[in-house]
């Protein structure tokens, strides 16, 4: 299983909308090395849902349902299906993961701009641990 972080502004779609939703296709993505990363999802893999805008705070964790289809016409663009897993007890903020030295390689942090990136298992632990899990 591989780990992700979705980042979203929680004004135009946040961790409250997924889980009132059930459901969301993850689309829109215009970015060619975020929509490679969307490419290699697959269904079971976590995902970071992270708030950027005024929050910058990873607050829930959300499951890849289904694999990446067609986003749009032109074949460059895809989009994957995740549902809501569970919130985070203790959002991770930005501040805490570029204060935490095992969390320098995290692409996240390496790439700010970037809405898809991957994160490493062993980053991953250290996430869950700072989130209280």
């Amino acid at each position: 299983m591989a780990c992700w972080l979705l980042k979203s502004e929680p004004e135009s779609y946040g961790w409250g909308d997924l889980v009132r939703d059930g459901r969301t296709e993850w689309d829109g993505v215009r970015n060619a090395a975020a929509a490679g990363h969307l490419r290699a999802m697959q269904p079971g893999d976590s995902a970071l849902f992270y708030h950027s805008g005024k929050d910058k705070a990873a607050v829930g964790i959300a499951t890849i349902n289904r694999s990446a289809k067609a986003d749009g016409d032109d074949g460059r663009w895809v989009s994957v299906e995740i549902v809501p897993d569970r919130p985070l007890p203790r959002p991770v903020t930005l501040a805490a993961m570029k204060a935490e030295t095992r969390l320098t390689a995290l692409p996240m942090l390496r790439q700010s701009r970037l809405s898809v990136s991957p994160v490493g298992e062993a980053e991953w632990a250290v996430l869950m641990t700072m989130a209280g899990l």
